[in-house]
């Protein structure tokens, strides 16, 4: 049941009356139902009873884990836990992409071993709620947090329906603590979820969805485009990616906030970044601090004899992680050890970063800022090549040809479908967007947006008829479904 569908706008106003209506001792029963529910409306018969394997395993290891006394024990539940989660998500995620290298290298070294094909299963949303229930894991034994002792709420954690299928992946001391705050209406609370929603969608339908159409058509067949045509392909995916999975976060953190319930905010203008260590600082919040916590920091610490190539092997491991959790292909694990590698070049790189700016005579330079970002962007549009791909041949062919038969025209460049009056709409929505960006962190426009009444139902109004006329010819799912 995607965010974008008649179906949601129909499921949740029905939620949202039960929720108000029965008393505060019945909501989280509620909101379980909902979540349930909401899941098993992707019609994939054996989600719910993952979701809910998952929950009584992680339940009852973090149960055991507090009352467990010696040393050992706790470590060999903790261990225990995990295995059974991460067991979890390679028989539903990784099992065909295993079979299949696993059957390259036996006919590689002409082995007699008959390795059989496993059909793919859809696992959406297991990623997220697998790490959430392994950070849960990990905070009880390091006492950071204590197990909730009502399964109900547990199960809720972990299953709360908007941030099911794409996160964020919320901490134990984050979510939990306003699943049991009793509930009162709060008009604020509802306007700003609702706006926050409408602003999602507005960003899914009228900006990534139109994007996707260009993309789409160039790495779908990119040997029929030129090399502008792959720039910019790869340009429209950069920014399709980034308003189809921030504005699913926008409508998550407004479903949410319906309920009085805040969400970890998982964006804050990536490709404002001046380092690929600030990009990962803004871009999937909630992720990178998960990678950061329980993949680096452990690693770094494993390894803080090796000093600074310790630091960069633990970046590259924790990223290779990364790349590995999006997806089981080999794309999406050169993608993750891209980052990696980008990460630990600037380990070795940072002690000489301020000489090499000093001696060129730039270091105060207004200009270096936006040099920074130009640079960042381009670093991470190169790694999202392979995060895009159809196919590693198709990666090489892009990586080596992207001025290929660049002399075609302007002209040419708006093909495949995406004509002049798509391309138009794009703009229009991404000057919108820009500007939303820029008020929203200007004081004076703020007091003026919350003084006059009659302004903000002016652009509540006129969001509402971007959306009618300039949504449409949507792709129905969004983007990170697939991780």
């Amino acid at each position: 049941m995607p965010f974008n569908s008649l179906d949601y706008f129909l499921f949740l106003p029905a939620v949202y009356l039960v929720f108000y209506l029965v008393g505060d001792r019945a909501r989280w029963g509620v909101l379980l139902a909902a979540s349930f529910g909401f899941y098993a409306a992707l019609k994939v018969p054996y989600l719910p009873a993952v979701l809910a394997l998952v929950a009584v395993t992680t339940y009852c290891f973090g149960i055991w884990l507090h009352r467990a006394q010696a040393p050992g024990t706790k470590r060999m539940l903790l261990w225990g836990g995990i295995a059974a989660n991460v067991l979890v998500l390679v028989a539903m995620k990784y099992l065909p992409f295993l079979s299949e290298n696993l059957r390259a290298v036996t006919q590689f070294f002409s082995l007699e071993l008959q390795v059989p094909a496993v059909r793919a299963l859809v696992a959406i949303g297991v990623s997220y709620y697998v790490f959430q229930a392994i950070s849960y894991l990990i905070d009880i034994y390091f006492e950071i947090e204590e197990p909730e002792p009502h399964f109900g709420y547990f199960a809720l954690y972990l299953s709360f329906f908007p941030k099911l299928l794409q996160g964020p992946i919320e901490r134990t001391g984050d979510l939990l603590p306003q699943l049991k705050t009793p509930y009162r209406f709060d008009y604020d609370n509802m306007r700003y979820g609702m706006l926050l929603f409408a602003w999602g969608l507005f960003k899914k339908m009228v900006l990534a969805d139109r994007l996707g159409i260009y993309a789409d058509a160039v790495y779908n067949d990119i040997h029929a485009a030129n090399g502008m045509q792959l720039l910019l392909g790869t340009y429209a995916y950069a920014f399709q990616i980034f308003m189809d999975f921030s504005g699913y976060t926008d409508m998550a953190l407004g479903t949410a906030r319906l309920f009085n319930i805040n969400l970890t905010q998982n964006f804050n203008s990536p490709y404002l970044a001046t380092s690929v260590a600030d990009f990962w600082r803004r871009w999937h919040i909630s992720f990178s601090r998960w990678i950061l916590d329980y993949i680096f920091k452990p690693l770094q610490m494993q390894w803080r004899d090796w000093r600074t190539w310790g630091t960069a092997l633990a970046l590259v491991a924790a990223f290779l992680v990364s790349g590995i959790w999006h997806g089981a292909s080999w794309g999406f694990v050169i993608w993750g050890g891209l980052h990696g590698l980008y990460m630990a070049c600037s380990v070795f790189y940072k002690p000489y970063q301020k000489k090499l700016y000093q001696k060129l005579g730039i270091q105060k330079s207004p200009y270096l800022k936006y040099w920074q970002m130009l640079v960042t962007f381009h670093l991470v549009c190169f790694a999202w090549v392979f995060f895009r791909v159809n196919s590693l041949s198709d990666a090489l062919y892009i990586c080596r040809f992207p001025f290929v038969s660049a002399d075609n025209g302007l002209h040419k460049v708006l093909v495949h479908g995406f004509h002049a009056q798509k391309a138009g709409v794009v703009l229009v929505a991404g000057v919108v967007v820009a500007a939303y960006g820029v008020l929203a962190r200007n004081e004076q426009a703020l007091i003026i947006w919350n003084r006059y009444c009659a302004l903000r139902w002016l652009c509540y109004n006129a969001l509402l008829l971007a959306l009618i006329l300039l949504g449409g010819e949507s792709q129905g799912h969004f983007i990170y479904f697939n991780f």
